[in-house]
């Protein structure tokens, strides 16, 4: 077949099921597995965001959305070339990939002359059905079956590790600026790793929150995720997450227990590594109990380092 992929998450599932080779376009978002970042990119952001801060990136997709525009263009002349049979799309958020008038007018670009599979899942059993549904498209069912099998017997494996463990109180922060709350398949995550998030939207769409819901929820544990980043940009968003004054009261911060994660690469996106997540935190929750597996997948944020490394970048714990 020959596939194009409008989203990473679905170049991730592609690529999990050995289906590489079939892939000939993607994103301009797609970086993994690294061989991803060969093929060419048929999915452009459509609004300049580059060097823009957590408030400017807000405002502006804001403003583009309010207005009917698109955050995402789409090279329709290039996918013409590429004559796919086989598109991956979404219909789950307007702001992470192209969805609904885009994928129409691509399709309209190539006379209906592809499949398309829209992938729009709310929940860990949804990704792994959209696993399956793209393996049975493509003659690959038995290595979903496979990786969905492996994907459980961990999951009731951690479950056994954490069997009467304290539930830590954690919130999931997936924008510092305006706030957004943890929302579709990340309440479930933090769940299974032993924790629990209130101001989490279990199925549901991240939204944005009251900065006084956050003080009085009171978390010992902050997860910065920032929706699209990964570990490096997750790190300045949670140095300043903890230098404003206004969240000095937290638990969270008076412990040390500001943690900024990979969001790109096991949380934001609904593909196979979401799994993987699940244990990033479940060494952040409990420790003493899950051994690191994944370096590089968080960093802990102290407010007093990066106070003390102001004018010299954020300083991070080990």
């Amino acid at each position: 077949m020959r596939i194009v992929s409008f989203l990473p998450s679905a170049t991730e599932l592609a690529f999990s099921l050995g289906l590489g080779d079939d892939v000939v376009g993607v994103s301009h978002e797609c970086d993994y597995p690294p061989e991803a970042k060969t093929r060419p990119a048929v999915v452009h952001c459509a609004i300049p965001l580059d060097g823009l801060g957590p408030a400017e990136i807000d405002s502006a997709v804001s403003t583009q959305l309010r207005v009917g525009g698109s955050i995402y263009t789409i090279d329709t002349e290039l996918l013409r070339a590429l004559e796919p049979d086989l598109i991956l799309a979404q219909d789950l958020c307007e702001v992470c990939a192209p969805s609904g008038n885009e994928t129409e007018r691509a399709l309209a670009a190539l006379d209906g002359k592809a499949k398309v599979l829209t992938l729009a899942p709310r929940s860990l059993r949804e990704i792994h059905d959209n696993l399956r549904d793209l393996a049975e498209v493509t003659g690959r069912l038995d290595v979903a079956r496979r990786l969905i099998a492996e994907d459980n017997e961990w999951l009731a494996r951690l479950a056994g590790e954490l069997r009467a463990a304290p539930r830590r109180r954690v919130f999931f922060l997936e924008w510092i600026d305006p706030v957004f709350c943890g929302g579709h398949w990340v309440p479930e995550m933090i769940e299974l790793a032993g924790g629990f998030d209130a101001l989490g939207r279990k199925g549901g769409d991240s939204v944005r929150i009251e900065r006084q819901d956050v003080l009085r929820w009171a978390p010992e544990i902050v997860i910065v995720s920032p929706c699209g980043a990964h570990i490096e940009s997750a790190i300045e968003q949670g140095s300043a997450f903890v230098s404003d004054p206004y969240w000095s009261t937290l638990p969270a911060i008076e412990s040390g227990e500001v943690y900024a994660v990979d969001a790109s690469s096991y949380f934001a996106r609904p593909g196979p590594r979401v799994f993987d997540g699940v244990e990033v935190l479940a060494h952040l929750f409990h420790p003493e109990r899950i051994p690191e597996r994944l370096p590089g997948s968080s960093r802990r944020i102290l407010a007093s380092e990066v106070a003390q490394s102001a004018g010299r970048g954020p300083a991070l714990s080990s």
